[in-house]
């Protein structure tokens, strides 16, 4: 599969990066692609929320009321749950929500998301370029002449650029990320995908599926 390369003026270059089919040109695997999306937000849940027992709210332990005589229920200490400002039953405690999905499923999912994106035509690819200090305002006006503004796209970058992630920053609609933090989830959450031109083979690198080698038994 072949991208045209766009120069910063969102101009064609007559260039074209060759990426493999495997990667960006297969039958999406939806059940993949939920799969992974499910496990990147349940790994965003904190799950450091809290509340008191009985047993760790302040109060008298003394018996309120006396147990039979007053018409009233039998009730214990102030850190009963039954009483405001007692422990809770049942509360939430800290606990992790990961979710365990198998790497290959992972390295499909991203696959397929990708390629949904290729066949919409929703991935631009524009030469690599370097900047010497921050400036917004000539990442908006790449953004602008490539036509991926006013609606969330995904920068993605060969390597951490602590210039253009600056530059990039204040751009309401733009996430910049280097090429090894691309997910699943926020490929299908962008509706443009920018690429750089060191970027997209770098990804293309790391998604091709490992070829298997069978040794003849003797």
């Amino acid at each position: 599969m072949k991208f045209p390369v766009l120069n910063l003026e969102g101009e064609q270059t007559g260039r074209f990066v060759e990426v493999s089919d495997e990667v960006f040109a297969i039958q999406p695997n939806w059940h993949a692609i939920y799969l992974d999306t499910k496990r990147y937000l349940a790994s965003q849940h904190r799950g450091t929320h809290k509340t008191k027992t009985r047993g760790e709210v302040q109060g008298s332990t003394r018996k309120i009321r006396p147990q039979k005589y007053t018409g009233q229920a039998r009730l214990g200490q102030r850190t009963s749950p039954l009483l405001r400002g007692g422990g809770r039953v049942f509360g939430p405690r800290p606990r992790s929500y990961a979710i365990k999905v198998n790497k290959k499923v992972q390295l499909l999912a991203r696959r397929s998301a990708l390629s949904v994106q290729a066949q919409n035509g929703n991935i631009l690819v524009i030469e690599d370029f370097e900047m010497e200090r921050p400036r917004t305002k000539r990442i908006a006006e790449l953004l602008r002449v490539v036509g991926a503004s006013q609606r969330f796209t995904l920068f993605i970058l060969p390597e951490p650029n602590r210039i253009i992630y600056l530059s990039a920053r204040n751009i309401p609609y733009v996430e910049t990320i280097p090429a090894y933090q691309l997910n699943t989830y926020l490929i299908t959450r962008a509706y443009t995908l920018l690429f750089t031109e060191r970027a997209i083979l770098r990804v293309d690198q790391w998604l091709q599926p490992k070829k298997q080698t069978h040794h003849a038994s003797v």
